[in-house]
């Protein structure tokens, strides 16, 4: 079959993360034809200016359509799309020259009709970019899920970089109306649906994270609280890790307040998981500040989806409300 790219990207107020990524398309090193499709989802401030400075160099398709979250306008672009292979964008991302290439040649080489690829930090950007990339990349913290080689098969994309076939598209009418966890639930009906994915590691994004540590604590909690949201929903997908955050929190408590009658041991097991993190941070980071940084976004990525998690079992698994009644900020209904 020959491939036909369409790139979907919705965008809700972010112009100038549109322009960025559209000068990442400009530079990009292939002969691979492709086109974009660009949603922009009831902003206030629109990219229209930016799309038509770039109508001459790309083929783009523009579309405004009322506030219904990024699934929903994904699956409204996917619906106008023109090719037959859709790679889903966040609009925060950026292409490195060869992402297009490296797409093509693994589906080539192995056709899936869902792919997805890591994400990594630019050099340009910011040390808390920078930082925030590191936990939630790492393998001390997301165990490498968001880019491990291991996974290849039997990965779960996630909708900032993501590939999906028109195929597989139309078998499941796309995302649905959860946000965040919109793309681990397509994942899991493409699976129920008997169609295959994988990781491609060499078809990475620059991922900018436009974030402070508040949005950063904002967007981790929501992501434990859709977690046992989708367990419930497919509860044969449900793992042991998932409860790891929860855990180590309560268990950061609870050394805390063993060191002070006496028993400090379980505080020596925390302090050699900083130690091996900070060391990890340097290397990858090669920057001591950012590597401390680094500790910090750890503590918050485990205390907000940890919080999150614990505060979603009790309300959806213990107490047995519905998910769009007790979590409403979760869905766009």
């Amino acid at each position: 079959m020959q491939l036909a790219f369409t790139f979907i990207i919705p965008v809700y107020n972010r112009p100038n993360e549109i322009e960025e990524l559209l000068q990442s398309f400009v530079a990009l090193q292939t002969d691979v034809i492709f086109d974009i499709v660009i949603i922009e989802d009831g902003s206030s401030v629109t990219s229209k200016e930016v799309v038509e400075k770039y109508r001459e160099l790309l083929k783009i398709d523009y579309y405004f359509k009322p506030n219904s979250g990024p699934g929903d306008s994904r699956n409204y672009g996917m619906e106008r799309a023109k090719g037959n292979y859709f790679i889903i964008l966040d609009s925060d991302c950026l292409l490195p020259p060869t992402y297009l290439t490296e797409v093509q040649k693994s589906l080539k080489e192995s056709y899936v009709d869902c792919f997805g690829g890591p994400d990594a930090a630019h050099k340009s950007f910011s040390s808390l970019q920078k930082a925030i990339n590191f936990s939630m990349t790492s393998i001390l913290t997301t165990g490498g899920i968001r880019g491990g080689k291991k996974h290849v098969n039997t990965f779960q994309p996630r909708s900032f970089n993501m590939g999906l076939s028109k195929e597989a598209f139309l078998k499941t009418q796309g995302f649905g109306k959860i946000h965040p966890g919109e793309d681990p639930d397509l994942s899991i009906r493409l699976t129920k649906l008997g169609y295959k994915t994988k990781l491609i590691p060499t078809a990475f994004v620059y991922h900018k994270r436009r974030i402070s540590w508040n949005k950063f604590f904002i967007q981790v909690k929501k992501f434990g609280l859709v977690r046992p949201i989708l367990n419930k929903w497919h509860p044969e997908t449900a793992k042991v890790t998932y409860w790891f955050p929860s855990v180590f929190c309560v268990g950061f408590l609870v050394a805390i307040g063993a060191t002070f009658i006496g028993f400090p041991w379980l505080i020596y097991l925390y302090v050699i998981y900083f130690m091996l993190a900070f060391a990890l941070a340097i290397i990858s980071t090669k920057s001591v500040s950012i590597a401390i940084m680094a500790i910090l976004a750890i503590v918050i990525q485990f205390a907000g989806y940890g919080y999150g998690f614990l505060k979603s079992i009790f309300y959806i698994h213990l107490l047995g409300k519905k998910p769009e009644k007790q979590f409403p900020n979760l869905f766009f209904l």
